[in-house]
């Protein structure tokens, strides 16, 4: 009987049981000894192909509320420095020659 090659073999895998008079018989006459196995495929329903798109969209919606909180978060800021900055000047602001006028003196 010939061994199974080692480098073919899928590790975890064990072959069914062979009668031990089988066995010596055909060691005896060099017959060839077949084994039929019955592969079962999975069964069921395949969960992991449904759950992996599910699961990448999730992470796109949750990412983009991330941005869309970061972004309203980044206004608020903006809007309040600006009013900060026009409440402490309360007069002409002038960048680079141009001169805008925030408020009214009251004189």
């Amino acid at each position: 009987m010939q061994q199974p090659d080692p480098h073919h073999t899928i590790p975890g895998h064990l072959a069914p049981h062979i009668p031990a008079d089988v066995y010596q018989r055909a060691q005896a006459t060099g017959q060839p000894i077949v084994v039929i196995v019955n592969g079962t495929g999975p069964t069921g329903f395949p969960w992991r192909r449904v759950l992996i798109p599910f699961a990448i969209a999730g992470a796109v919606v949750a990412g983009g509320w991330g941005l869309a909180a970061a972004l309203c978060w980044l206004m608020d800021v903006a809007a309040h420095t600006a009013t900060a900055i026009a409440g402490a000047v309360a007069g002409p602001l002038g960048v680079g020659g141009i001169t805008l006028k925030l408020a009214h003196s009251k004189k």
